[in-house]
Order: structure tokens, then sequence, then C-alpha cells
């Protein structure tokens, strides 16, 4: 598997973001992480086109916890396979196995947006064991139904699009205006569009048919938060052109989430973390504490 490096210059002083680089190894390949703080652990997963960055805004408030986000492969300062056909749910889903397993993760609280859901709750279905609280956000688990014309129309861009506008898809996908200096900190992993093939992958990889051998992975995540007995947030945002809506699904399908009263976020887009990432990051604190009150 071949794969490039985004040179280090890339990365710096991008705004609000100067923590500790640490990588861990998988098939010759270096994934990124940033882990910061020391308490009870905070598994942050991105998804499209995102990376890390994307949870700068929960560290500060989260500061009294070990709070870890890493960067999928083809994102972020994670390594990027040039072929976007080296990319599926498997590849995806083995790396962030081999990332628990090397950082020994138990007793997690898993936040996840986006792909992060996908493959996070995913993996979670597999080893539930390792999870003691769960927090969703804007994200679904798809089980191969016939997808929506204009969901089509994005993996049809997103695969023949010479080079991908990764910061003008975080743009559209905002409710407010982002500036400049953050839209170029989501282009920094990027060079050029050889750098892009896991951003080509990611919208291709939803399954659109029953066979989708990811959909066994989806089905088992369903049927895990369906008994779901761990404390369990769902918050989605109310701008949300992509994924608006769905936070209906995951209350209607887990009990700890038919539980609570209805907590949207106000005012934010697709990427609720760059747009409400302090006040997200204080219903996360009051959430684990169980102090939320909702």
């Amino acid at each position: 598997m071949k794969f490039l490096r985004t040179p280090t210059d890339r990365f710096k002083n991008l705004p609000d973001y100067r923590f500790k680089e640490n990588y861990v190894q998988f098939r010759e390949m270096q994934m990124h992480y940033v882990d910061e703080g020391a308490g009870e652990i905070i598994l942050a997963l991105h998804g499209e086109p995102s990376w890390s960055y994307l949870y700068r805004k929960f560290i500060p408030t989260l500061k009294n916890y070990r709070f870890i986000a890493p960067d999928f492969f083809g994102f972020g300062k994670s390594d990027k396979p040039i072929n976007w056909r080296d990319y599926n749910y498997q590849f995806h889903l083995d790396s962030l196995h081999n990332f628990c397993e090397k950082l020994d993760l138990k007793e997690i609280t898993l936040v996840v947006q986006d792909w992060g859901g996908l493959l996070g709750l995913g993996y979670l279905g597999q080893y539930p064991e390792r999870f003691k609280r769960v927090v969703i956000l804007n994200t679904f688990l798809p089980i191969g139904k016939k997808l929506k014309l204009p969901f089509k129309i994005w993996q049809l861009f997103s695969r023949y699009h010479p080079s991908l506008p990764i910061s003008g898809i975080i743009k559209y996908a905002s409710h407010g205006k982002l500036s400049k200096e953050v839209l170029a900190a989501y282009d920094a992993p990027y060079p050029n569009r050889k750098f892009k093939a896991g951003a080509k992958a990611f919208p291709n990889l939803v399954p659109s048919n029953p066979k989708d051998p990811a959909v066994s992975y989806m089905l088992k995540a369903r049927e895990v938060l369906a008994t779901w007995q761990k404390p369990a947030l769902v918050l989605f945002s109310d701008k949300d052109k992509v994924l608006g809506g769905l936070d209906r699904f995951f209350r209607k399908l887990m009990p700890a989430a038919r539980e609570q009263q209805t907590l949207m976020i106000k005012n934010a887009g697709h990427f609720l973390q760059e747009e409400k990432g302090e006040e997200i990051a204080t219903y996360i604190d009051a959430f684990i504490k169980g102090e939320l009150e909702i």
C-alpha cells in the first residue's frame, strides 16, 4: 500500500491547535492522535473531510479528562494511502481496533460524528465492554437501503472531482461563517490532490445495498445500542443540511436516549463541533458527572 505523509510545516501556526503529536503504527503507516490531560478517557472520532482539528475547542473545557482524538488514515496528520480503492470499511475499523489496543483504552466515553459514528459505533458494536458511555453527534447507521438522490450526487462529486475542495465542503455544511484561517486549517493536511484519496473514498463507502460488507457492522451496532443500558447522550444540531432530523432515529433506538428530553444544539450546521465546540463540551462534562439537566 503506497502512502504519503503530509509535511509538518503544513501544520504550523494553526488557530488554537498546538497539541503534542502522538503516533501509533499500523501496517507500516503512522496514525496521529491528540492525547491531552488525564483522568477518565474520552475518545472523539471525526468524519469526512475533517480531522482532529475539529475537536480543539473541546479540550480546554474537558481539561480534567484524558481527551483523545485520532486522525483516521487519509486525514489530518495521519499517513494517506494514495489509491482511494485501498480505503474500505474494514481497513478503517481494523486501524481503529489497532489504535485502541495499542493505547489499551478501556472505560471509554465515546464521542462520534459523521463517519466517526459509522466507524465508532460499528466498533462499539463489536467491543461494547470497552465503553462506559456514548455521545452521538450528527451521524447515522445505514444498512444498505437505497440512497437519496442528493447523497448519490455527493458520492459522484467526491469520486470524480479532480481535487476535492476540502475547506469548501466544510464551509458549505456549516451554518455560520468560518474564518479564512480556520478554513485553511482544514486544507492543511492536503498539499495537493494526491493526498485526498481518503476524503474521496469516504462518501462512496456509505453502504448502498444490503450486501455491502459494512452492513453487518451497522446491524450489530444497532442491535447493541437497542439494548444499551449505559449512559447515552444524543446531541444533534438544528441547521444540519446533511443528517438533520436523524437524532429521532437514535432516540427511538436507544432506551437510554429515550429517557432524555430532546436537547438540540442551536444555530450550528453539520460540523457542530466547529461552531459550538465549547457548548457541546460543557454538556459532555455535565453528562459524565451525572449533572446534565435536560
